[in-house]
């Protein structure tokens, strides 16, 4: 048997309320699994929002590995942790939440055992984080129709009907969807005007409403995948607009716009404008930065 000072030290940061409150039933599970594989484990149980990103902050720099269980704004919390403090330890994500889109772009398991046991025995793999002015984003930064259902859905919907709580909010938000005015610059390519959608990701699925062309999606070429869509003058013109993300012909409609960039200029006529990072609520100010931070996290699955 090893001993304490030969192990490898592992954080457990553990949301005990995402998805269907998982965590706390496969709890002993997992850190048995961890433990038996030579893991000195520290576990720690968040109980605000917020937390997990002043765990990983205060103490991820102590760990061989920083492992979350929870869903994309847990893990948005940890990556955030991380990058302020520029912490550079791999990283293990077991996605107990109600979308994952995260988990669903990197084809991680959904089982709780499998996802934990992929983690140890795994491969490391490096991929892009996001960041939005003081923020990070692990896979979207988003704005408009549907951007923040993740954190507009109640918790206990999300609990009851999982992934489908989110498509009853939607219906809801529908009639209330407002364009916004905005600028964005990537070099020379300059896109201007009234948008009921945007996105700046590195993920093939976003809210679990869209996706991306696999083929185009890269996590770890440095480049954002960026979407916006223009306000529709008509109703047929909405439904050209959902056809053409439907089928992810961005060219079959002239109000979605779709382009790469690894860094770009937001500028709106808002002093606060609100954005969705992960799922999470997020506000810009009226001029801003967003960057591409290269392979700057290590994913081990």
């Amino acid at each position: 048997m090893l001993e304490y000072s030969e192990l490898k030290k592992l954080l457990f940061i553990v949301n005990p309320v995402s998805g269907k409150r998982m965590a706390l039933k496969y709890l002993p599970e997992v850190v048995k699994l961890f433990s038996d594989s030579g893991y000195a484990v520290t576990v720690m149980v968040t109980g605000r929002r917020g937390e997990a990103t002043d765990f990983a902050m205060e103490y991820g720099s102590d760990f061989d590995l920083a492992v979350c269980i929870g869903g994309d704004g847990t893990l948005n919390e940890v990556v955030t942790g991380l990058a302020r403090g520029h912490i550079d330890v791999e990283l293990g994500y077991i996605p107990t939440g109600s979308t994952n889109d995260f988990a669903v772009c990197h084809e991680l398991s959904f089982d709780v055992m499998t996802a934990a046991e992929n983690i140890v025995k795994g491969e490391t793999r490096r991929f892009d984080l996001g960041k939005f002015g003081d923020r990070y984003f692990s896979y979207v930064a988003a704005f408009g129709a549907f951007s923040g259902l993740s954190y507009t859905t109640p918790q206990n919907l999300k609990n009851v009907f999982g992934h489908s709580a989110y498509f009853f909010d939607a219906m809801r938000e529908l009639p209330k969807v407002k364009p916004e005015w905005l600028r964005v610059s990537a070099g020379d390519h300059i896109c201007e005007g009234s948008f009921i959608f945007g996105a700046i990701c590195s993920s093939t699925s976003m809210a679990g409403v869209f996706e991306l062309p696999k083929s185009l999606v890269d996590t770890g070429d440095g480049l954002f995948e960026v979407l916006l869509v223009r306000e529709p003058p008509t109703l047929i013109d909405y439904q050209e607009i959902v056809r053409a993300l439907l089928t992810q012909d961005y060219k079959a409609s002239p109000y979605v716009e779709f382009f790469q960039a690894d860094r770009l200029m937001l500028e709106s006529r808002k002093k606060h404008m609100d954005w969705s990072l992960d799922g999470e609520h997020g506000v810009a100010p009226q001029r801003m930065t967003v960057e591409n931070m290269r392979q700057f996290m290590s994913l081990k699955s």
